[in-house]
């Protein structure tokens, strides 16, 4: 319970603002759901500081007016060498995700920070992705992880030439992970106990298995391929995520929810902070508006593998995902 108040109430200003981001001129980044909510006002900051910034998701008449509104909005401010383009990208769709990334790679040769941002929460009972997944684990973890695993090549090559650390993977989890021991909800093996009726679980499920994927990622990835990658709750915002719930759930939600921008410093923080590189909080988890958490203690023992005295259940989690999308690879 302390852990859930500390991300929700009396909540430290943000460690890192977009007054205080790098010139990100030459660099390429990648937000999935960056059209709208927190990736919106991420996409934002980026762009101000002449990023080229690929905003991912599969409905172009949404991104289209988001991208013209944030380019006028700049227009009245200072000039900006950054530019805005629509990825089509169904996280929904496992086989489509190879041709955006073909797509990708035919525009660009580099990837500075990947954002895996969009998500779906508690939708209607019995949603499912196109492969027939559970629709939270799909979009929120598979198609997420698919899409990380066919960008390695690019994200590893530019790590190869870029400041050391400044190559990242940034995740999303949720203050939902809090509630409860919810590494318990995966086997010994790492496989999910995917709920048939309950989505509240089922998010909570997903939005755990993005902090394992996160760590696992950063163990794999960081000393060999200098790959930072990092899980953060970006905290409990006003976006479109809250679509599906009923009028009475939302009633009381908006009575605790923050602006977006604040989940957008977080991700700032996350994916361009100084405070983590390959050596240092490489697979932490970060607290709203930028705090480094210390993990409980079942996560910790989740993230660390047989061999460091933990259970591995991350790298099993990431072998059952590998499974779930390897046709589609």
């Amino acid at each position: 319970m302390d852990a859930i108040l500390r991300q929700s109430f009396l909540i430290p200003g943000p460690e890192m603002t977009e007054e205080q981001l790098p010139d990100q001129h030459g660099k390429v980044h990648v937000i999935t759901g960056g059209y709208s909510g927190i990736g919106y006002e991420l996409a934002k900051m980026l762009y101000a500081r002449n990023a080229t910034v690929f905003l991912a998701g599969r409905d172009v008449s949404k991104a289209k007016p988001a991208i013209q509104q944030i380019q006028d909005e700049q227009q009245t401010k200072t000039k900006t060498l950054g530019k805005l383009e629509f990825l089509y990208l169904d996280l929904a769709d496992l086989q489509s995700i190879k041709s955006s990334v073909e797509d990708l790679a035919c525009r660009t040769d580099r990837l500075d920070v990947l954002v895996n941002n969009a998500g779906v929460m508690v939708p209607p009972v019995g949603s499912h992705t196109r492969q027939g997944h559970e629709l939270q684990m799909g979009v929120n973890c598979l198609g997420p992880f698919l899409l990380t695993q066919l960008l390695l090549p690019m994200l590893c090559q530019t790590a190869a030439r870029a400041p050391a650390g400044s190559v990242r993977v940034v995740w999303t989890g949720s203050v939902a992970t809090e509630l409860g021991r919810s590494v318990a909800l995966f086997s010994s093996e790492g496989k999910p106990a995917i709920s048939m009726h309950d989505q509240a679980h089922n998010y909570m499920l997903s939005k755990i298995g993005n902090i394992l994927l996160a760590a696992e990622t950063a163990r794999r990835y960081g000393e060999s391929n200098g790959l930072v990658s990092v899980a953060l709750n970006p905290g409990n915002l006003k976006t479109s995520l809250q679509r599906n719930m009923v009028w009475w759930q939302y009633a009381i939600a908006k009575l605790l929810l923050f602006p977006a921008v604040l989940g957008a410093h977080t991700q700032l923080y996350a994916g361009w902070s100084d405070d983590i590189s390959v050596a240092k909080h490489n697979g932490s988890y970060i607290w709203p508006w930028g705090r480094i958490a210390r993990m409980r203690k079942d996560l910790e023992d989740a993230v660390r593998p047989d061999a460091e005295g933990g259970s591995s259940l991350a790298e099993g989690f990431w072998a059952w995902c590998n499974e779930a999308v390897k046709e589609y690879m």
